[in-house]
């Protein structure tokens, strides 16, 4: 069985954890907890008839720990790039981790979430800003681990661009 690293990226208190434990348990806890280091989750998902584990880091939200971030990005498959939509301060952290990955292990396959939708009544990401990113090319999805929502398109897409890859430029000689 084919199996696929994804990193779970984003700020602090983004819900990186709880959108792990909605898509492989199912479950979401009300009581926070910090991510020290790394966790590793698996799941296995069929895509086009072949099963693929996916093999989910979930790293610390810690800014102060960039460095060792860039190591565990290595080895990447494809990342999820995970933003609140209640704090316009952690699109701008998603952005510096996207520019982070772009230069540890080159352009791979990614999506990205605005987390906590049923929250949308305190949003501070509005439609134009959500329409630059998909400008920039980002897959966006929204979604709530408390409630669900999402979560499994977000996963579930992810692993079809992995399976399915575009080609990529070939550089001209």
């Amino acid at each position: 069985m084919m199996q696929k690293k994804i990193c779970m990226l984003g700020g602090f208190a983004v819900g990186k954890t709880s959108l792990v434990r909605r898509f492989v348990t199912n479950v979401f806890s009300e009581h926070y907890q910090t991510t020290i280091g790394v966790t590793v989750e698996k799941k296995t998902v069929t895509v086009d008839h072949q099963d693929v584990m996916l093999m989910l880091w979930d790293l610390y939200g810690e800014d102060e720990f960039q460095h060792v971030r860039e190591s565990y990005l290595r080895g990447s498959s494809g990342y999820i790039l995970v933003i609140d939509g209640t704090r316009k301060a952690s699109l701008d952290k998603a952005h510096l981790l996207q520019q982070t990955v772009v230069r540890t292990v080159g352009p791979i396959p990614f999506v990205s979430i605005i987390n906590k939708s049923d929250l949308q009544s305190d949003w501070e990401i509005d439609p134009p800003t959500i329409e630059q990113l998909r400008e920039q090319g980002w897959p966006v999805f929204f979604g709530s681990a408390k409630l669900g929502q999402g979560v499994e398109d977000l996963f579930g897409h992810l692993a079809t661009l992995l399976m399915n890859p575009a080609p990529r430029p070939r550089p001209h000689p």
